[in-house]
């Protein structure tokens, strides 16, 4: 399975075209260096969908909610559960 995260984009880098173009994003307070290359529309204070280190789409700020607190409950599932809940043999 995949999982994509939202991260408010605080800092754009343009290092030399599209392909190059690096952004600080925040997660929350953690800060990470991400690829736009995906996102060229993308801007200072957008949210975007971010997979292992490269922005995929930008959603808006209800939809970024939304989502944090989507994988809060599914934290709070597995801490009932316990870890590997629901997972296969």
């Amino acid at each position: 399975m995949c999982l994509a995260v939202p991260g408010k984009i605080v800092e754009i880098e343009d290092s030399g075209g599209d392909l190059m173009r690096l952004g600080t994003v925040d997660f929350g307070g953690v800060r990470k260096d991400i690829n736009l290359a995906f996102t060229p529309e993308a801007k200072i204070g957008d949210y975007v969908l971010v997979h292992v280190g490269f922005a995929l789409n930008t959603v808006d700020e209800a939809e970024a909610a939304r989502i944090f607190e989507d994988l809060r409950r599914l934290g709070e599932i597995e801490s009932e559960l316990g870890p590997g809940a629901g997972e296969g043999p």
